[in-house]
């Protein structure tokens, strides 16, 4: 599976980014995928992860919401009320049998993408 997620940029706080992971070579159907982040001189962190229902970082939970659209093969990550905090580096990551409780681990899961930068700056 290849991963190529897209969609980041610049905004500002409170501002809202739909960053889109589009798979190829194999159709997600029976994957768990993820949305991590990376920011400036801090380690890599879970941010949301779908297998119905969706998981969510306590950071986030209320203002990103995961979703995906099988017929297109794509996993998005619906960002609103942006924060300065939000500012990272923005990758996914998909794996076959990932257990729910296991979809913050980002050893459990197989394949990933480029990340898509997000900056929220006044």
């Amino acid at each position: 599976v290849q991963l190529q997620a897209s969609g980041g940029g610049l905004v500002r706080p409170g501002d809202s980014l739909r960053l889109s992971c589009v798979a190829s070579g194999e159709t997600l159907r029976g994957y768990s995928v993820g949305w991590f982040r990376t920011a400036p001189g801090k380690a890599r962190e879970f941010v949301a992860g779908v297998r119905w229902p969706g998981s969510y970082a306590d950071s986030v939970k209320g203002r990103f919401t995961i979703s995906r659209d099988t017929a297109k093969n794509t996993v998005y990550l619906q960002m609103n009320n942006l924060e300065p905090g939000d500012t990272a580096t923005y990758v996914c990551a998909a794996g076959s049998r990932i257990i729910y409780s296991r979809l913050a681990d980002g050893d459990a899961y197989d394949y990933w993408g480029q990340g898509t930068l997000v900056t929220v700056s006044s």
